[in-house]
């Protein structure tokens, strides 16, 4: 015990004489470590993350009808979703279709939970509101153009229903949707509207769902729902996914380049600090070889140094990268990242690794040193 708290002493008093040194390379360490400890908890929480924001580009995973069938029951639908994990589900929309007439004029109308449409698709912009109410009705902008509706007017859905029976009933606009896309010729309505004006209950011809998850997840769930669930072909959304796992792959790629830079800045830095300390203590080196001191001896008290810096500096730096790595996700995701229990731990050990490492060539230069050569001042 008395021989480790020597040598623990020794330690912190070398790193004392030469305090103005060790702060350069503690203070190097530190950051280093910080930028390392917030790259590795961004990089835990991109997935995430990014996830959340390509929702706002919308559906990644839909349900139509399996082998022959035409339409789904809504209680297949409903086992088929309980496959996806909850928690990932930012929405599953259904969706029934029925060409409609408004003044003669043909257009689709789809029955959907508005709710779940308004999560799948929130790049849609209404102008007035959603649907809020029985016998309201949000409107694409092409058909508002085509038969001049604006927000509050009335207007009557007339057509036949599967069985042949006609069917009419009246709504209100709620409001006119844009989304550059094919949805701006459809007439949208609650799907307990739609059940009641075209009476057919209980069918659904599509289910656009927003998950969070890789497209190697979804193409698994796919997979297995395909397989268990009859009546029902899932589809991923390939060019949402792919966009997705591209992005992602770069990001992820990023990161790792920059590890790999901030950690051989770190070696750079200690080996530069050690080796200028190894030259500034060549007599002590050459005296201490001189009376018996053995080359591990030396070998042990720098990379006690080193190891010592490391530790400090990795501790100071998980903390300190967690900051980091919350500022800017706040700042370009405008959500909380979670600290990562390991990531302490994580920290000190590549801290502590990296600077042992680094310690190896001035190690090295002080077990050469020559006590002959070194006390007759050459």
């Amino acid at each position: 015990m008395n021989r480790q708290r020597f040598y623990v002493k020794m330690v912190v008093s070398s790193l004392l004489r030469r305090r103005s040194r060790m702060i350069v390379a503690l203070l190097a360490v530190a950051i280093g470590a910080t930028i390392l400890s917030g790259l590795i908890t961004i990089y835990y929480d991109i997935p995430r993350q990014m996830g959340r924001e390509f929702r706002s580009y919308g559906t990644n995973f839909v349900l139509i009808p399996g082998g022959t069938g035409t339409v789904m029951e809504s209680d297949t639908v409903r086992t088929a979703l309980a496959y996806l994990p909850a928690a990932d589900i930012v929405g599953a929309a259904p969706y029934r279709y029925q060409m409609v007439k408004i003044n003669e004029r043909p257009f689709m109308a789809a029955g959907t939970s508005l709710g779940e449409a308004r999560k799948t698709s929130p790049y849609w912009f209404v102008s007035g509101r959603w649907p809020d109410a029985a016998g309201e009705a949000l409107i694409g902008q092409e058909v508002a153009d085509m038969i001049r509706l604006l927000p509050g007017s009335p207007f009557t859905v007339t057509g036949t229903g599967s069985s042949g029976e006609p069917f009419g009933r009246d709504f209100i606009v709620s409001g006119i949707m844009q989304s550059g896309g094919t949805e701006e010729a459809f007439i949208f309505m609650s799907l307990e509207d739609f059940e009641a004006m075209t009476g057919e209950a209980g069918k659904i011809d599509v289910v656009e769902c927003s998950v969070t998850a890789s497209a190697e997840t979804l193409e698994a769930l796919a997979q297995k729902i395909g397989a268990e669930v009859d009546g029902v072909s899932p589809r991923l959304v390939k060019r949402v996914t792919e966009s997705e796992g591209a992005v992602l792959t770069k990001l992820q790629a990023l990161v790792y380049l920059v590890t790999a830079v901030v950690l051989l800045l770190i070696m750079i830095c200690v080996a530069t600090t050690m080796m200028a300390v190894v030259a500034e203590r060549r007599r002590e080196i050459g005296l201490r070889k001189a009376l018996g001191a053995a080359n591990s001896g030396l070998a042990a008290e720098f990379l006690g140094e080193g190891i010592f810096l490391g530790g400090i500096g990795g501790f100071l730096g998980a903390f300190l990268g967690f900051g980091f790595a919350q500022g800017v996700a706040l700042n370009v995701f405008n959500r909380s990242v979670t600290f990562l229990p390991l990531l302490l731990p994580a920290t000190v050990l590549a801290s502590v690794v990296i600077t042992g490492i680094a310690c190896v060539i001035p190690v090295r230069n002080a077990a050469e040193v020559d006590p002959a050569i070194v006390l007759r001042g050459e």
